[in-house]
C-alpha cells in the first residue's frame, strides 16, 4: 500500500496567475516527501551541474523510481505539476522561479512570507504568490548568499548578493526588519540595452545619444547621478560600447552586475568581512589596486564613500574617460555628495580646494529620473569646468522639460539642448569627432506640437 492515501474530497488543481506551477495539498505531501529523499539519497551538486533539461530528466528518473518503489500513482499533469515543483525547491528558488523567468519583471519585492510584489512596465503590483512560513523565505535567501561565502544571521541581518545572471538582491532579516525577511531583487538582463534602445524607450533623444557617445570616446570622465531605480547602471552599460575596442577596461562593484559587452574587460568584485570579521576588500582597496594593473579606463559601478577619493585621483592622473555613479537628485547634488565622500577619505583640505580637485577630475555629469508614472529619463546633462576667474561652474547642455500631465498620470515634456555650447567641443574635434553647434540651439515647442508622452 502507498505510504500516501488521497482521499476523495481532495480539490482539484487549480492554476496561479504568476505561477506555472499546481497548489494541491496532495501534490504539497509529496512534493515535500520527495524533496527530503532528494536531499538525502542523491548528489544535488552534480544534479545543479546540469542544464534545466537534462535536471528535470535526471529528477524525473529518480522520482518515477521513488514512486514506483512506493506504489504512488498519479495522473501525468499532476506528475507534471510535480517535478518541476521539485526542481524549484531543491535546487532553485521555489515560488519566485515563474517571476524571475519573466523577461518583463524588472524587480521582485518581498515584504514577509506572505506579500510579493513585482515592478513590471514601471508600475509596483502585488502578486498572488507566497512563502509557506518565514523558515521558507529564508531558506531561498541562504540558498542565494551560501554559494557567494556571504551569510545572513542575528549578527549580520543585512546582505548584499547576486544570482547566477547577474541579478541584484538585497536581503534583511529580523531584528532589523519589523516585517519579517525582506528580499529586494533587481533583474539582470541577459542582452543589455543599447543607446539605441534608450533612444526608442524616449529615455534620451538622438543628440543627446550622439553627444554623449562622443564624449566617451573623446575621453571625457563622467559621472551618473540618479535615484534609486532611475537607470543609472543601465545608461553606463550603454555608455561603455562607446569606448574604443582596443583599451583596456576595469570595472569595480559591489555586486558584480555590469555587462559590458566588448573586448579586453577584466571585472573585480568587493568583499564583505567573514564570520570572524576579517578578509574584508573594499571598493576603495580595489580602485587602488586597478591602478597597478596598466588599465585605460575604470568603471566604477557606484561610489558610495571614501573611494571617491581614489576614484577621482585616477581619473586625474591619466586614467581620462573613466565613469562612474552617484546616488543624487541633481548634478549639484552629485557634485556636493561627491565632495563629502572626499572628505570622508580624510582629507583635511579647504572646501574650495576639494571642489576644484573633483572639476579638475569631472568633465559631465548625467542626470537620470524614474518619473511619477515610472519611466525613465535623462533630465539633464551638464559640463563641469573652471571659468576665466578659476570658479567652478557647471552649466546644463541638454534637458528634458516637463509640459503637463498626460492621461493615466503619463508625464509630458520633450528633451531639448538649452543653447549653451559646451566648451569640450574643440577636444571633440581633437578627437576626430565632428559636432554640428546647431545641435545645441534650443527647441522651440508650440502647445499644438507633438510632445513625448509614453
Amino acid at each position: 500500500m502507498s505510504i500516501f492515501k488521497r482521499e476523495k474530497e481532495l480539490p482539484s488543481l487549480k492554476k496561479t496567475n504568476l505561477n506555472n506551477t499546481y497548489s494541491n495539498p496532495y501534490i504539497d505531501k509529496l512534493v515535500e516527501h520527495y524533496k527530503g529523499r532528494l536531499l538525502h539519497e542523491t548528489n544535488l551538486e552534480q544534479l545543479t551541474s546540469l542544464s534545466r533539461g537534462e535536471m528535470k530528466l535526471s529528477i524525473e528518473k529518480l522520482v518515477s523510481s521513488f514512486m514506483s518503489e512506493e506504489k504512488v500513482i498519479i495522473p501525468r499533469h499532476e506528475k507534471e505539476a510535480l517535478l518541476i515543483r521539485l526542481i524549484d525547491e531543491s535546487v532553485g528558488f521555489g515560488p519566485l522561479e515563474p517571476l524571475l523567468n519573466d523577461s518583463e519583471i524588472t524587480e521582485i519585492l518581498i515584504n514577509g512570507h506572505k506579500e510579493v510584489f513585482i515592478e513590471k512596465n514601471g508600475q509596483l503590483r502585488k502578486t498572488n504568490i507566497q512563502f509557506k512560513d518565514e523558515n521558507h523565505v529564508r531558506h531561498i535567501v541562504d540558498r542565494v548568499v551560501a554559494p557567494l561565502g556571504r551569510r545572513i544571521d542575528e549578527s549580520s541581518p543585512m546582505v548584499d548578493a547576486r544570482l547566477h545572471d547577474g541579478s541584484r538582491v538585497n536581503a534583511v532579516i529580523p531584528p532589523v526588519s519589523l516585517n519579517g525577511t525582506l528580499v529586494s531583487i533587481r533583474k539582470f538582463r541577459e542582452d543589455p540595452f543599447k543607446m539605441e534602445d534608450l533612444i526608442n524607450f524616449q529615455s534620451m533623444d538622438e543628440s543627446m545619444s550622439h553627444f554623449l557617445q562622443a564624449v566617451i570616446k573623446a575621453k571625457m570622465n563622467v559621472l551618473i547621478s540618479g535615484g534609486t531605480g532611475s537607470g543609472k547602471t543601465t545608461l553606463l552599460n550603454a555608455l561603455a560600447r562607446a569606448i574604443p575596442p582596443s583599451e583596456r577596461v576595469i570595472t569595480i562593484e559591489d555586486s558584480a552586475e555590469l555587462k559590458l559587452d566588448r573586448a579586453s574587460v577584466v571585472g573585480m568584485e568587493s568583499r564583505p568581512p567573514n564570520v570572524e570579521g576579517s578578509g574584508e576588500i573594499t571598493i576603495r582597496q580595489l580602485v587602488k589596486n586597478a591602478l597597478r594593473m596598466r588599465p585605460d579606463r575604470i568603471i566604477v559601478g557606484e561610489v558610495r564613500g571614501s573611494e571617491a577619493f581614489d576614484m577621482l585621483q585616477a581619473m586625474n592622473t591619466g586614467h581620462e574617460g573613466s565613469m562612474t555613479t552617484v546616488h543624487a537628485n541633481s548634478p549639484y547634488d552629485a557634485l556636493s555628495r561627491v565632495e563629502g565622500m572626499v572628505i570622508m577619505s580624510g582629507m583635511d583640505l579647504p572646501t574650495e580646494v576639494i571642489r576644484e580637485y573633483i572639476v579638475g577630475a569631472l568633465d559631465f555629469i548625467v542626470q537620470g529620473e524614474r518619473l511619477s508614472d515610472g519611466n525613465r529619463k535623462i533630465v539633464s546633462i551638464a559640463e563641469v569646468f573652471k571659468d576665466e576667474q578659476n570658479k567652478v561652474q557647471m552649466k546644463e547642455i541638454f534637458k528634458f522639460k516637463r509640459t503637463g500631465m498626460g492621461e493615466n498620470g503619463k508625464v509630458l515634456g520633450y528633451f531639448t539642448p538649452t543653447g549653451t555650447v559646451p566648451k569640450c567641443l574643440e577636444r571633440l574635434r581633437v578627437f576626430g569627432i565632428k559636432i554640428d553647434e546647431s545641435m545645441f540651439w534650443p527647441k522651440e515647442v508650440k502647445p499644438n506640437d507633438t510632445v513625448y508622452s509614453v
